[in-house]
């Protein structure tokens, strides 16, 4: 079984790739910014793939995470993909900080189309997950939730309402553009985010997804040995 996580940022991946001792496989992507490390964990291939850095910062958003998507997908064919990294969350929704969910639905908030409902309902998106994701979270007991992407940190009052109209819980800047690319390729994706910020606690957004980040990937660590040991579980008994 191969899979494939696509993580944004070196902060989300480092902590995962030092567990594994995974190796950077340098220019595989080049002249694309994309980095590749690969390895194997039991009967497993594992690959990382980040989106890589420009101007001396990692690149976030859709379109680097469209990018490194399909430049994965199409260079590595995996069985699986897990887009794998940190979210904003909701106190309303009892979330907290360095909380581990698996994403049950994915979408955009703030791709906003007037028009009919065709239009509508293509921006929106709402992607299908990996038909496991149900299981692998009951059994390692995380919180599920639905993924909302925008292009941007902050949220405006109209994402909001998109939001709270769609039953969204995470907020991040990358999950549905690589579900997006995964629906048209037909790979099963899984999604494991950790919260670095509460969207309705009052806090300036970057302050605290600073003060959180380094927290939140450790916890983004652990929970990802787990999910590799779920699905080497998976191998052995099929």
């Amino acid at each position: 079984m191969r899979i494939c996580y696509v993580v944004a940022m070196v902060a989300e991946a480092k902590p995962f790739i030092e567990r594994y001792g995974i190796e950077e496989v340098k220019d595989f992507f080049a002249p694309l910014p994309c980095m590749l490390y690969e390895g194997k964990v039991g009967d497993l291939t594992l690959d990382v793939v980040l989106n890589g850095q420009q101007q001396g910062s990692d690149l976030i958003g859709c379109e680097a995470a469209t990018m490194a998507t399909l430049s994965a997908i199409q260079r590595l064919n995996p069985d699986l993909v897990i887009n794998s990294g940190t979210c904003g969350a909701f106190c309303a929704n009892g979330a907290e900080i360095a909380e581990v969910y698996i994403g049950n639905g994915v979408m955009f908030h703030d791709r906003r189309v007037p028009g009919d409902n065709a239009w509508g309902t293509q921006s929106l998106g709402n992607y299908p997950v990996w038909e496991g994701s149900r299981q692998l979270a009951k059994t390692l007991g995380f919180k599920m939730g639905k993924v909302t992407t925008g292009s941007s940190l902050d949220m405006q009052p109209c994402d909001l309402d998109i939001i709270q109209q769609n039953g969204g819980e995470l907020k991040d800047m990358e999950g549905a553009a690589v579900g997006f690319v995964c629906s048209l390729l037909k790979t099963p994706i899984l999604y494991v985010k950790s919260v670095t910020d509460l969207c309705d606690s009052g806090a300036e957004t970057f302050e605290e997804f600073s003060k959180n980040l380094s927290r939140a990937c450790e916890a983004l660590k652990v929970a990802n040995e787990r999910v590799i040991d779920y699905l080497k579980g998976q191998i052995s008994t099929n």
